[in-house]
């Protein structure tokens, strides 16, 4: 039973609250943090995914509607939307109070650092990734390129984000240098590095990643026990920064597992 229009109207309004698109997104939305959803829309053929969801919502007495394809781009704000949107609470990364980590996000082999990553796409397809070979944590730097979450980041990590604590750092360099104790800090360049396998693996790893353009920042590469590099052909210089991060993040997982 979807609300009326005037039930619809007294719902409570929530300033620019994130559009979650795309059928993984918003099934691991609803997984994760389902009391965050304000309101649900799909299409008519995604009705058999957004049943399980409506019923949620109908007993907590929130809307959701079937809409038209004009409607859903709208309220989307994109024409990739997936055919299902739902409407939810803010949520951005947690800025952590000091120069040290959760206790638990030790416990996955694998830790991935953002430094100055500015497109939100990349953002979500590195967390994607990460989610899926196991990470619990993506951290991002106090730069001011670095984007936070949003609408595209959570569309693009097909779900990935809901599954990571994302934390902002005060001081990258400083935080890095705190860590470690606990992990090996790892900082991805395009040359002058060892490749992945040549790395110890006493700790968990700390893949610390930068911009295509400039790479990391001298005081961040400075405070970085270790330097990788992904070997290639030479035809190229480098890697989109979300497909070396794949390909670094399957490389450590599986030399953290040997």
């Amino acid at each position: 039973m979807t609300l009326s229009d005037t039930e619809y109207q007294r719902q409570p309004r929530i300033p620019n609250p994130h559009r979650i698109c795309g059928v993984a997104p918003v099934r691991a939305l609803f997984l994760r943090r389902a009391q965050d959803v304000i309101r649900l829309f799909y299409l008519p053929e995604r009705r058999r995914e957004a049943g399980p969801l409506c019923a949620h919502l109908a007993r907590t007495r929130r809307v959701y509607r079937e809409v038209d394809p004009v409607e859903l781009a709208r309220i989307a704000g994109t024409e990739h939307h997936g055919g299902i949107v739902a409407i939810a609470s803010l949520r951005f990364s947690e800025e952590l109070p000091g120069h040290a980590l959760p206790t638990n996000l030790a416990d996955a082999p694998v830790l991935t650092v953002l430094d100055g990553i500015g497109n939100p796409h990349n953002l979500g397809a590195i967390a994607r990734t990460a989610a899926f070979f196991g990470c619990k944590g993506l951290v991002l730097s106090d730069d001011p390129r670095q984007c936070d979450l949003s609408d595209a980041a959570f569309r693009t990590s097909e779900g990935g984000l809901e599954h990571l604590r994302v934390l902002r750092a005060r001081h990258l360099p400083n935080l890095l240098l705190g860590m470690r104790a606990k992990y090996l800090t790892v900082a991805a360049v395009a040359a002058g590095g060892v490749a992945p396998e040549a790395l110890p693996r006493d700790r968990p790893f700390a893949l610390v990643l930068g911009n295509e353009e400039n790479g990391l920042p001298g005081p961040t590469l400075e405070a970085c026990e270790a330097r990788v590099t992904l070997p290639g052909s030479g035809l190229v210089e480098s890697l989109n920064v979300a497909a070396a991060a794949a390909v670094l993040l399957h490389a450590l997982v599986a030399a953290r597992r040997r």
